[in-house]
């Protein structure tokens, strides 16, 4: 399982040892506002990281933790799979963030090393990312990547921003943001 790094996170592949983490992550009404707007309970947490660590040994790929490098504390979680979880389709990249972690420009770093990996290492001709239509930042993150809005479309019965990037599109975005 690959660990990724970023100037200021350690991209972990998601793990029991991070349910504590993960439990204040994915219960927090802020968090899950645009992605489903239920909070896990412990139970729907834990089940999560046994069907992640399923497709961690299945795809070689999928949920990351977002460990601070300067705290040590798990401050969000982000993923490459397949949209939909259906190998045939494309490789989708997400992310979410603890709210006191907002506004620092983590999705965006996280994103990046996520994209690189598939791009480099997974040979992904194309990422899709879905988010809310309501949900701009999580959009302007995927606009930094060089993603570019598709449409909207519906996934599990909610409509839905779809927005793509290329190989080239995500190098062009690296080139603009130096």
């Amino acid at each position: 399982m690959t660990v990724l790094h970023t100037a200021r996170l350690r991209l972990e592949p998601t793990c029991p040892d991070h349910y504590a983490g993960l439990r204040v992550l994915n219960a927090d009404p802020a968090v899950v506002r645009f992605i489903g707007g239920k909070p896990d309970s412990p139970e729907e947490t834990r089940a999560m990281i046994e069907r992640v660590q399923g497709r961690w040994q299945t795809f070689g790929y999928s949920w990351w933790s977002f460990i601070e490098q300067d705290s040590g504390e798990l401050v969000g979680a982000g993923c490459i799979q397949h949209l939909g979880h259906i190998p045939a389709n494309a490789h989708e990249i997400g992310w979410r963030l603890r709210p006191d972690r907002w506004g620092r420009g983590y999705a965006a770093e996280a994103a990046r090393r996520m994209a690189a990996f598939a791009f480099d290492e997974l040979r992904a001709p194309l990422l899709v990312a879905i988010c809310d239509p309501g949900n701009v930042d999580s959009a302007r993150v995927m606009e930094r990547l060089g993603m570019r809005y598709q449409g909207e479309e519906t996934w599990d019965a909610q409509a839905v921003s779809r927005y793509e990037v290329s190989h080239a599109g995500f190098i062009g975005s690296l080139a603009g943001s130096i």
